[in-house]
Parts: C-alpha cells; structure tokens; sequence
C-alpha cells in the first residue's frame, strides 16, 4: 500500500510540476474610425469556454489563460465580426490588445480575419499589415519590417545587403517612410548599403534604425493610396509605435549576430494608465570592431535608442512623447591577409561613412461623443550622411579624393478630424504641413547648396455604403510646394462589394504625385513632381476562417519623368531607371512610364502549427525613350515567386519548436551596356545611353530558413533561434561596373550564406 502511495504522490508532483502555465489577456475594443470605446462588445477565445463583454470603457480581461499560441473573435451588433490570429500569451509577459472593429449595415454575414496589426489606412486594395510576431517568426528578416515585406507580392530586393524594394517595377525611390502617421527622413542604419555608387540613399539601409521590439500596427501599402497619403509614387512603410503595459514591468534582453538589444516597459502611473516603452540596440560587428575584428578590411558599427511614453487623460484626450535616433558608420581599409596585393579598384580606397538620424515627436488623439475624432501630431526628423574617400597604403592608380555630405530634415504638423455621420457613412479630413531642409556638398560633383520648402497637403475623404453589400469611396488630395511653386489636385477612389460572405471584390483608383530630390532644382528649371495614375482590381475568397486567396491586377501610368533635353544621342535614358542624384546630362520632365501585372497570393495565418505564405507576380515595367516607343526599365524583372511555409510543434515542459523556409525567385533586374572606352577615358562607370536596357542580369534564386526554440518559464521565457539567409549559398549577381584597377567590366555578386543567431530572454 505504501508503495502505490508513493507512486501516486510522484506522478502528482510530476503533473503539478509541468501543469499548464497561465496568465491574463487584456485589452480595449474601439471603433475603428472614432477610436471610440465599444461596450457589451463580446469577446471569446476560440476553443475555449473563456468569453466575456467589454465594459463602458470598452475594456476586457481573461484571467488564467493557458500559455501559448491563442486566437480571438470580437463581435457586435452593426460591426464585422473579427477573427485575431496568431497571438502569443507567454507565461510571464501578459498579452495586450487594441482591437479596432468596422462599422457594417450589411445583411451578409462577414468575418475579417486578421492578425493583431489593424488596417489603420482604410485602403480598400494593395495593403498588407505587419505584425511584431510576424517579423520575429519569418526567416532572414533579421527583425526589420520592411525585409519582411520583401515577401509580399511585387516587392523585389534592390540588394541582399539592404532593405531597399522596387514595388510593382518602380523605382526604389517611390518608397515613403511614416512613423506615427508622419512622413520622415529615411530612418535606416547604413544608407549606402548594397549600393552601386556606394553612396546613401534615400529610403533604404542596412536595417530600420526602429528595433522590432518597439513596434506596433504598422501597415504596408503597394498602391492606389487613400486620399490621406501624398508624395509617393509606389510604398508606403506606415510604422507605429507600441504602447508600454501601463499595469506590469517587462523586460526583454536580447543577444545575436545582428547586435545587444535591451527593451523595458512599464506604467508610469499605473491610477492614469500612463506607461513608457524604451529600448537600445548595439550592433554586434561593432563590438567585435571595439576588440579590432573586420570583415575583410570593413568595419560596421551602429546603434540606437528609442522611446515611446503614453499619457491617456479622460478629459483631454490621449497623448504620446516619442523619439528614435541612431548614429552608424561603415569603414573601409584594405586588409591584405593573403598577401596577394590590391586586386579590385576598392582596394586602392580607404573610405569613411558615417550617418545619424533621429525623430522626435507628439501627438495627440481626442474623441468626442463616440462620432468625432480629432487627431494632431508634431514630428521632427534629421539625418546626416558623410562619406570620405582617399588613396589607400596599397594605391598603384591615381586617387581623386572625394567628400559628399549630405543633410535632410522635415518638421510636420498634422491636423485630422474623422466623423461617423451616421451607420453608413463616415467623413475625414485634415491638413499635414512640412517644413523641411536639405543641404548637400558633393566635391566629387562640384555641387553645394541649401534648399528650403514647405509642402502643405490638405485631403478630405467621404466613405459610405452603398445598398447591401456596396461600399464607396471618395476623397481628394492637394500638394502644394513652395520650391517650385507647384500644386496638384490628386483624385482618389475606391468600392468595395461582398458577393457573398466569402467573396469580396475592390476596385481603386488614385493620382498621385512625389516631389524631386531638392539637388534637381539646380539642374532642371522649375522642376515638378512625377505624376502617376494607379488603377487596382481585387478579389480576395476566404477559403476559411485561417487562409485566404487573392488577385489583384493593376496598371500605373507615369509622367513627368526625368529625360535627355538637348542630347538625342542619349535617348534611351530615363530617370525612372535612376537612383543617384546626379545626371551626366541636361534633362526634361518629358518623361513617360507605365507599370503592370498581375498578383495571386494564398496566406494561411499560423493554426494549428502551421503558416504560408505563397505569391506570384508576373509584370512589366517600361519607359518611353526619346524614340516614342516603350522599353523595359531597369527594375522589369518580369516575374517574382515568394513561397514561405512554417511549422511549429509543441513539446513537453513548455517548449515549442519551429522550423520555417523561405524561397524567392526573381527575373533578373537589368542595365545599360557600359562604355568600356568612355570608361577608360574617364576613370570610372560610363553607361551608353544610346541603347535600351541590352544587359539583363540572371534569375535570382535564395532559399532562407529559420529554426527556433521557445521555453516558458512562470518567472521568464527564452527563445534561441538560427536564421539562414541563402542557406545554398547561391551566387547571386548584383551588377557589372568598370573596374579602373583591372580595366575591365567586373562583375559583382550579392551576399552569400548569412548565418544570424539569436537569443532572447523576456523577464
């Protein structure tokens, strides 16, 4: 008897020991328009008897949730029923959710499936959102949003070594950049990564300076923009910031080849809900440069900090204090450890780069009466990039010093009141200023100067549902520029009808408009925006409450390109197919383009251990030579294939094991011949733009993949993973320059195998 005693008490203990882990879920129901809190909203995590109603406040909470992954549906009377999946309640980090639901009058039955990232833009067609547990989950993101969004449909990698995207064949230029709403200066470490001229660009870099551990909603948008979106041609990177809890202390500490990041939140006033999120990052090839390691002569360092503080106030309305900044450099000096000598023109260079960025800002949100809702926010953000170039110890050419400097700043206000006119109908307007300043010196350009402007952009927007299943669309945006004294009237619209409680169909159609670099006002007299007309067909079949299929077909026509004015030799150049600020050539603004494809895209959301995300594109990019005819640009790779799978099993004592593959495939983007005798004569790259785009590079193939562990602990959770960017090891092509050292085109490939472990512990 004593013995099967014992034997009880041990598998007792055992169970008590490895019982199912808890912890709360909480969070607040708003109306998606006027923010307003929604009461007796019923809220139900699936597969569990677990459900309840908001309060007057709109707020909910479950107690003793079991740990690990969860879904949730939110419903109410005259609002689409919501479906959030692929949310992760841990057992020492609670879970803390804004659900945003929309308004329906209508009689078909409608379910949004989503993850916890809403659709703040209101974009009808070409959106996808971006989760923080998305970006943490996907292979060789290297935790930035925008390399994830590299596997959305007709968004290609300008570079392995950068985030840089050409959406649906246009330029990479075309991209925006938001934080909280607001547009800013590119906020990316190492702008000059993976470029050909090695110089900064615009929006793009090594990594977003925003580790994802500050993230929030942020929402990606690919075209056809709603009317409170101005000055981009083809993206939209619509970042926000994530609140701190505001009723537990959090922290996350995490250590990879990608750098030491540390993140803590917090209330602040736990009576008021006021909390703060902060969080630093140090690269880690910038530790092992502070003990004297490089990487084949190179030295990359960068980090940052930001912070986020939350102060909701019943009576004034809700408000945010928030900043970003970072300072980052890339050094280069030949290192010759096999003793064979220089052996590519590089090698004759020592070259300093070195870039800061930082945002500062606030904002303000009030809603009144639960059908006005009036938001304002104030933003400043700043860069600077250097780049240094001289002989180096190894030199046998001639060197021609060189220093560009490079300084952007923006400061914007936004003013945006939204109004639920009643179930049907909705209006929204507001006005976004900008002041902003650009400097340049380019002593290898002989150019220098300072350019000033204001942009004042003002829109207004009416939605409203049209019998049953109908939805419309219409709105207005004006962007104004001192500069040049330009102003442009950008129609935008969009309906939406449900067939059926599975199938949705969306037309949109937007004009929109992007300001030139500032550095073009020397060079082209009174230089105006490119113009663009988007039109987008969707149709997207819910094939069940976890996966979705959808098609898209879209066609953007553009104008007032960069062109050759008086060279007609030249005339296949066009500056569609240009990412530099510098042309060797007088131009015009006579320039025509158009773009073109069609997407298909099958998403299944992470259920019962597994996720895909499967899309094709197929397209063209061209532009109109001087000829009248249209050719390929640069950026027409023809075709792009994105297959990413994942799998996740549980195992005993709280552990979770994943394993996920990623694969693209692309047409080779392609480039003008380069003039091997003008390139000699001139000691540097000469392309021949008397030909259209001959040199098309090879298909680009990368398989990546991701591993990882989690553990849950009552008191922390850890998780260690290894992620492999083109774990084959593929030598894929880059682009062909002239070689001054060799005297001869050389060809440069992209980055190789790229292993990226990672731990990270949350407590």
């Amino acid at each position: 008897m004593k013995k099967y005693i014992l034997i009880f008490i041990g598998v007792l203990a055992s169970q008590i020991g490895f019982a199912q882990q808890t912890n709360s879920v909480r969070g607040t129901v708003k109306a998606v328009l006027t923010e307003a809190p929604l009461e007796k909203a019923t809220v139900r995590v699936i597969g569990s008897d677990l459900n309840t109603k908001t309060d007057e406040d709109g707020t909910f909470i479950f107690q003793k949730v079991p740990t690990g992954r969860l879904e949730l549906e939110i419903s109410m009377v005259g609002y689409t029923k919501q479906v959030v999946k692929e949310l992760v309640l841990a057992a020492n980090k609670e879970l803390v959710l804004t659900i945003l639901l929309e308004e329906s009058t209508r009689d078909l039955e409608g379910v949004t499936v989503t993850a916890a990232s809403p659709n703040l833009s209101g974009a009808k067609t070409s959106l996808q959102s971006i989760t923080v547990e998305q970006v943490m989950r996907f292979p060789a993101t290297f935790f930035d949003p925008a390399r994830l969004a590299l596997s959305f449909p007709g968004v290609a990698n300008a570079n392995d070594q950068a985030n840089g995207m050409s959406i649906r064949g246009n330029n990479p230029t075309g991209l925006q950049w938001r934080l909280e709403g607001m547009e800013i200066v590119n906020p990316n470490h190492t702008a000059n990564a993976g470029t050909f001229s090695d110089q900064a660009t615009s929006n793009a870099g090594g990594v977003v300076m925003v580790s994802a551990q500050m993230m929030g909603n942020t929402n990606f948008l690919t075209g056809a923009f709603p009317a409170q979106y101005g000055n981009a041609l083809s993206g939209i990177m619509d970042m926000r910031l994530r609140k701190g809890n505001n009723q537990k202390y959090e922290h996350t500490a995490q250590v990879g080849l990608i750098g030491v990041d540390l993140a803590s939140e917090g209330p602040i006033n736990k009576k008021t809900g006021s909390s703060y999120l902060v969080n630093y990052r140090y690269s880690f090839t910038g530790l092992l440069a502070l003990g004297g390691l490089t990487f084949g002569g190179e030295t990359i360092k960068f980090q940052d900090l930001a912070i986020n503080l939350s102060f909701p106030n019943e009576k004034l309305g809700d408000f945010t204090l928030f900043g970003m900044g970072g300072l980052n450099s890339n050094d280069f000096a030949f290192d010759d450890e096999e003793g064979l000598g220089p052996e590519l023109e590089k090698d004759q260079y020592v070259i300093n780069y070195k870039g800061k960025m930082a945002a500062v800002g606030a904002t303000h949100t009030k809603h009144f009466k639960g059908t006005y809702l009036w938001k304002n926010a104030l933003v400043y953000s700043g860069l600077r990039n250097e780049r240094i170039q001289d002989a180096g110890e190894a030199a046998t050419i001639n060197v021609t010093p060189l220093e560009d400097i490079m300084q952007s700043s923006k400061l914007s206000f936004s003013s945006i009141l939204s109004h639920r006119v009643n179930g049907a109908s909705s209006l929204k307007g507001g006005v976004y200023v900008t002041y902003s300043q650009d400097s340049l010196l380019s002593r290898q350009n002989g150019l220098a100067g300072l350019y000033t402007s204001w942009v004042l952009e003002p829109f207004v927007q009416w939605n409203t549902n049209i019998g049953k299943a109908g939805n419309l669309v219409l709105g207005v945006h004006n962007l104004n520029y001192t500069a040049t004294k330009t102003s442009t009237i950008e129609p935008r619209a969009a309906f939406g009808y449900q067939i059926n409680a599975k199938n949705d169909i969306n037309l949109a159609y937007g004009f929109h408009s992007q300001l030139n670099s500032p550095w073009l006002n020397d060079q082209v007299a009174d230089i105006k925006p490119i113009l663009a007309h988007h039109f987008v067909l969707s149709e997207e079949t819910k094939l069940n409450n976890s996966s979705s299929l959808k098609t898209e077909v879209y066609y953007q026509a553009l104008s007032n390109a960069l062109s050759p004015r008086f060279d007609s030799n030249n005339k296949f150049f066009s500056g569609l197919n240009m990412s530099d600020f510098i042309f060797p050539f007088d131009v015009s603004q006579n320039g025509k383009g158009r773009n073109y494809g069609l997407e298909v895209g099958y998403q299944k959301f992470l259920d019962k251990g597994l996720f895909a995300l499967i899309n094709a594109t197929l397209y063209k990019s061209e532009f109109q030579a001087a000829d009248g005819e249209y050719y390929e640009t640069k950026f027409s790779g023809n075709h792009i294939v994105n297959v990413t799978l994942g799998k996740e099993w549980d195992l005993k004592k709280e552990r979770v094991f994943g394993a996920n593959l990623r694969m693209v495939w692309m047409g080779g983007f392609r480039n003008y011949e380069i003039n091997l005798e003008a390139s000699e004569l001139q000691g540097k790259t000469v392309f021949d733009y008397t030909k259209e785009l001959t040199e098309r590079l090879p298909d680009y193939f990368r398989p990546d993949i991701r591993v990882y562990l989690k553990k849950s602990k009552k008191k922390y959770n850890t998780m260690l993973s290894l992620d492999i960017q083109n774990v084959a090891n593929y030598a894929n092509v880059a682009f062909d320059y002239y070689d001054v050292f060799q005297k001869k085109v050389v060809r440069k490939n992209q980055l190789g195998m790229v292993p990226m472990l990672n731990y990270r512990w949350e407590f």
